[in-house]
């Protein structure tokens, strides 16, 4: 599948390695924007909307090795070969799934709030059942949904970052597929070992990422490095864009 994607590339950095960003659930090519622009200089940049989600097609297989094709054919369609790619949260299982498929095709990886490991619990059903909420309501307005989705979901940020996928009373994700497949994608089936450099960033204050999740994230993983960010949650990049940008400089030698 090709996916619908953004392609950045500054005249000094047109021959460097390119970096592909992969957004999380209910997301779409513009939640990794911060990172795109304190990278845009140093590296051509790949933003993609995820299957079912974005502009990008729709389809009832929602699973991490068919995500994970997608983006080489998306690379395939931009004659892009070889890539580091950053992932946030479903993102970076997309990203670490791509290691397994095709390990020749990728560099480094930076998993952004996210470890390699079926967490068994469902985190989203106050999420979905807002969006249903809106949906039902007939509402077409974002502040109108905003104000009914703040009868359920108490963070703001939250409200305002499925809000951006919200457009003239549509959801621009393919919300009955993800409730479907929700256990696939909150799931893990583990993958060989890959031997090259991987980050993972965890928020301080997130769950996601905590040191449970250790010993299966080193056998998927044994070159990994850990980078906590104080004060985040699993938003991480959204709430501490310039710490985040800081350790994706640094891994990258940027």
């Amino acid at each position: 599948m090709i996916l619908n994607a953004r392609l950045q590339t500054e005249q000094s950095t047109a021959d460097s390695l390119p970096i592909l960003l992969i957004h999380g659930l209910f997301g779409s090519l513009d939640n990794l924007g911060g990172l795109a622009r304190g990278l845009k200089n140093d590296r051509p940049l790949i933003q993609v909307d995820v299957r079912n989600h974005g502009l990008s097609p729709r389809s009832e297989e929602m699973n991490y090795r068919a995500m994970a094709q997608d983006m080489f054919d998306t690379l395939d369609h931009l004659g892009i070969d070889r890539v580091s790619v950053i992932g946030h949260s479903m993102g970076g299982k997309i990203a670490m799934t791509m290691s397994a498929i095709a390990p020749e095709r990728v560099e480094q990886l930076v998993m952004i709030d996210i470890a390699p490991v079926d967490y068994q619990t469902r985190r989203h059903d106050e999420i979905f059942a807002a969006i249903r909420a809106v949906t039902a309501a007939g509402i077409v307005s974002r502040s109108e949904a905003a104000q009914l989705m703040r009868e359920s979901l108490p963070e703001e940020g939250v409200i305002q970052f499925l809000l951006k996928s919200f457009q003239e009373g549509e959801w621009r994700f393919n919300v009955p597929v993800l409730w479907d497949n929700y256990s696939t994608i909150s799931g893990w089936e583990e993958i060989p070992a890959w031997p090259e450099p991987a980050l993972f960033i965890r928020g301080s204050e997130s769950p996601y990422l905590d040191n449970r999740y250790r010993d299966a994230l080193l056998r998927q993983f044994p070159a990994a490095h850990a980078y906590v960010i104080s004060g985040a949650g699993h938003w991480v990049h959204a709430e501490k864009p310039e710490a985040v940008l800081r350790s994706v400089r640094r891994f990258f030698a940027l």
